[in-house]
């Protein structure tokens, strides 16, 4: 009986190993972009009730929110690529049939959830000066402030969620974090709808909303994760600090954490020039940003699909199907952008009037959105070589060549050509020039590197 209850949850996970990956990258993927997807809708979801639920007061909300969207961007992309580590570390484990290296790495990841709590102390104390530097107009700061301090309250339980769903998808589950998520997410609307609508609290009440959804979601899936009859159960009497993992897990994902964090630094720096631009550009620049995180998340999935599944076919030195899942994962994603591209063209208008109604606020996200997205194309090509790169544990090159050139792009282009010409459009042009170079310089990389044919894999240390 307990063979058939393992084969029947066995059933439920994707086998990385063999099978055709046309089929199963997506299958992977899916879950992956809408579990990104709905984690960004909670901004979303914020933005939304602020404009449509504090009638004069909306353009003002929608300000403080959207000119947190870069920091919350920020924490989010730095969590998400330190447990990454985690992900690649466990799946080349498990495609070696290391259980107990498994074992370790789960326990130990858990622990590492605890760094949460020294970015919310340090965000804590820097909430009103960061946001001051980054220009946020005076009638807009108070409010501002009040967010950013309850939102940081979600820090430790974020970072424990994206551990857990770090975790499960090594294993090739990823419906669990999804459906953890989702549940999350009707937490954030009844909430938010009680504390802004019915209780009137504002950017407090929406901010209070998210993070009482990532309790949930958190907790839903350690709930999970000790009820599983799998090498990655959690086991609270095997809880304790493994060394070795720990630094196989920090090597691949602080890279990738920092990666991810200097990227949205640069963004932080683009949105400090959004501000000086008017609450209807900041207005306008949050609702593009929350349809943009849905198109990212959606691509994104992709790289990650790539680093699960190359991590465990690395681990089983099966490099002929490393290289397949590079080729079908580009192939897949590029379908996926173009298919994405032609949606907002057609109906990026209607998506901005869902946030606001203003015509000059549509009239502006739409032009962001429509060159944002058509940018993300490079962005697609450059983070699937990236997470191919990372499912051998490759990932301090892939950081230092998106740091130097996306950052270092963007950071010339909004102190040299935008201090020249500060409109919106000069900013906007940005994405496109930084992400084009950025995928041109990661496509050499790979041609240089071509860690298949070197055969490369992660070895255990024991």
């Amino acid at each position: 009986m307990k063979v058939k209850v393992l084969q029947k949850k066995n059933a439920r996970t994707i086998d990385m190993l063999h099978g055709n990956l046309k089929r199963d990258i997506v299958r992977f993927s899916m879950p992956v972009a809408l579990t990104g997807i709905l984690e960004q809708l909670s901004n979303l979801i914020d933005t939304m009730m602020i404009g449509r639920l504090t009638g004069d007061q909306g353009t003002l909300g929608m300000a403080a929110v959207g000119a947190n969207t870069p920091i919350a961007s920020l924490m989010i992309s730095l969590f998400v690529g330190i447990a990454l580590g985690a992900n690649v570390t466990i799946a080349t484990a498990l495609g070696r049939k290391d259980y107990a290296s498994v074992s370790k790495a789960v326990h130990t990841s858990i622990l590492m959830s605890f760094i949460g709590v020294i970015v919310m102390v340090i965000g804590e104390i820097v909430a009103e000066p960061l946001l001051v530097l980054l220009q946020v107009p005076p009638e807009a700061l108070h409010e501002s402030v009040l967010f950013l301090r309850v939102y940081l309250l979600a820090m430790p339980i974020m970072l424990l969620y994206d551990f857990e769903a770090a975790i499960f998808r090594s294993a090739g589950m990823t419906k669990l974090p999804l459906q953890a998520l989702v549940i999350s997410t009707f937490v954030n609307v009844i909430f938010g709808f009680l504390f802004i609508g019915a209780f009137q609290w504002f950017v407090v009440g929406s901010a209070l909303a998210t993070v009482l959804s990532y309790v949930s979601s958190a907790a839903i899936l350690w709930v999970r994760l000790r009820q599983i009859d799998s090498p990655i159960c959690l086991n609270l009497d095997e809880l304790h600090w493994d060394a070795q993992s720990a630094r196989t897990i920090i090597r691949i994902g602080l890279p990738t954490g920092v990666q991810n964090g200097v990227f949205a630094i640069a963004n932080i720096l683009i949105q400090s020039a959004i501000n000086t631009l008017g609450m209807t550009v900041m207005a306008a620049s949050s609702a593009a940003m929350s349809i943009e995180g849905v198109v990212y998340n959606l691509l994104n999935s992709y790289s990650q699909a790539c680093t699960t599944f190359v991590g465990q076919n690395n681990g089983a030195h099966n490099m002929p199907r490393c290289r397949s899942i590079l080729r079908t994962s580009t192939i897949e994603v590029f379908i996926t952008a173009a298919i994405l591209i032609v949606c907002v063209d057609l109906f990026g208008g209607y998506m901005i009037e869902i946030f606001n109604g203003d015509p000059e606020v549509i009239s502006v996200g739409y032009e962001r959105l429509r060159m944002v997205v058509t940018a993300y194309v490079f962005s697609a090509l450059y983070e699937v070589i990236s997470g191919y790169l990372r499912g051998f544990g490759i990932s301090v090159s892939p950081a230092v060549i998106t740091m130097v050139v996306i950052c270092g792009i963007r950071f010339y282009w909004i102190f040299f050509v935008f201090a020249a010409d500060p409109t919106f459009f000069t900013v906007m042009v940005v994405y496109p020039i930084s992400l084009g170079v950025n995928a041109l310089f990661m496509l050499i990389l790979l041609l240089v590197v071509r860690p298949s044919r070197r055969n490369i894999h992660i070895v255990s240390r024991r």
